[in-house]
């Protein structure tokens, strides 16, 4: 992994991954509540609240592991545990400390070619551009997440897609 060489305003890596981590936790938390309330309390009410909660936060938690794991040059493998760790109530909390300890969060964004061959691949010249126009990779990362998560939502809960 070679470091971020530039910054821009607004949350660095670390920050933005640290929040999304944090937010997953705290989802978790919300629909764990739900389900107890559900299931021992026969109270209905809070899961149609948290469940879609949590389930916009986790994809944006996986959204941001995509971008994130890009700007750090983190591997495939990396990226998809990151993402795994999501599904694991509060997984997400140890999974950035690790990231952390071991520096991968370091740096700011990738803002211009570093020397790395990559930074000539049409996907690294369209992520720098995005970086740069963050407001605008923003919108577009927001309308993709509620573009996904509105089909997930017009296919009903995960316990009935394969019933």
């Amino acid at each position: 992994m070679s470091a971020a060489t530039a910054t821009t305003t607004g949350p660095t890596p670390k920050r933005l991954y640290r929040s999304l981590a944090i937010a997953e936790a705290v989802t978790w938390t919300l629909l764990i509540v739900a389900m107890i309330a559900k299931y021992g309390f026969q109270l209905d009410a809070l899961v149609p609240i948290a469940g879609p909660i949590h389930g916009f936060v986790f994809l944006s938690y996986a959204a941001m592991q995509l971008v994130v794991g890009h700007n750090q040059r983190w591997g495939l493998a990396t990226v998809a545990i990151g993402v795994l760790t999501a599904v694991v109530p509060y997984a997400t909390i140890p999974w950035e400390r690790r990231l952390e300890r071991r520096g991968a969060l370091d740096g700011g964004w990738r803002t211009e070619p570093d020397g790395d061959p990559r930074d000539d691949r049409w996907i690294d010249r369209a992520f720098r551009w995005g970086i740069t126009h963050p407001l605008l990779l923003g919108a577009i990362a927001l309308v993709a997440v509620g573009i996904v998560f509105a089909v997930l939502l017009s296919a009903g809960p995960p316990s009935e897609w394969f019933a």
